[in-house]
């Protein structure tokens, strides 16, 4: 396990991948009860097939196991016994609000810090750690953009701010009592992903929206209402940080704007 926590280190992995890879690599050997020298292809399908079956695994939960135990046995020990397929990840469309939805949520938001993360998540399409991880210095007010260090991949990038917000961030800072470096301080430090995340649910529940909405819901709001304001989908790859296209592309199969504008053959008899 410290030759896994080592190479994970050198490979810069973020803290979350190091505890999961770790967290199942442990637990596989718990499993088996055979040393990894031992581990055969065998023993690692059994156990992917145990998962499934036994465990009730989803597909995309046996990939990050399956992901977990290929980089230790054929990354670390060049065992290269982790070569056979899993079931495929079944593609699901995101779950997008509506701009009235999005309203809602804002509204029903409990204090001025919980309104102002929504609003942030939603206008500058971040990720939950992105908006956590945000400092003060990382605000360009002038410009009406702000900094992503260090984002998904060890990127920095840039994302809008709202004219709106931007004042809204000012009047808040301005008067807040904290020291903080952070944006949305916490009692120690940056506000924790948990805290956001009760704060995104709670406000859903008061707005009596029906949909399961998550932080990462937002985002998905972000890209799908700029694609529908007719914003070019590079321009919107960017501002999400997404390496590839295609990631962006699925934004296309949720906005409804265009397929509302076609007619049903049934109103042209």
């Amino acid at each position: 396990m410290e030759k896994l926590i080592t190479e994970l280190k050198l490979r810069g992995f973020s803290k979350q991948t190091l505890k999961a890879y770790l967290y199942y690599n442990r637990l596989f050997l718990k499993y088996i009860q055979k040393t990894p020298d031992d581990v055969l292809e065998d023993d690692i399908k059994k156990y992917i097939g145990h998962l499934l079956t036994d465990e009730n695994y989803s597909a995309s939960s046996v990939s990050l196991v399956k992901a977990a135990l290929k980089f230790f046995y054929d990354e670390v020990l060049k065992k290269g016994v982790v070569n056979f397929k899993t079931p495929k990840i079944d593609k699901k469309l995101p779950i997008v609000l509506s701009k009235e939805e999005v309203r809602r949520l804002i509204n029903s938001a409990g204090t001025e810090k919980s309104k102002l993360i929504i609003k942030m998540l939603y206008s500058s399409g971040l990720r939950l750690s992105e908006c956590i991880g945000l400092k003060k210095g990382d605000l360009e007010f002038d410009e009406k953009i702000a900094w992503v260090r260090g984002g998904k991949g060890k990127k920095d990038r840039i994302v809008i701010l709202s004219e709106n917000l931007i004042k809204e961030l000012k009047k808040y800072l301005g008067s807040r009592v904290s020291e903080s470096e952070y944006v949305f301080s916490g009692p120690n430090g940056a506000i924790s992903a948990r805290n956001v995340q009760d704060i995104v649910k709670n406000a859903s529940k008061r707005a009596g929206i029906t949909k399961n909405v998550s932080p990462h819901t937002l985002r998905h709001c972000f890209a799908t209402h700029l694609l529908e304001a007719g914003v070019d989908i590079r321009k919107i790859q960017e501002l999400l940080g997404h390496s590839n296209l295609q990631t962006t592309q699925i934004y296309t199969r949720v906005s409804k704007e265009e397929l509302k504008k076609v007619k049903s053959p049934l109103d042209e008899l």
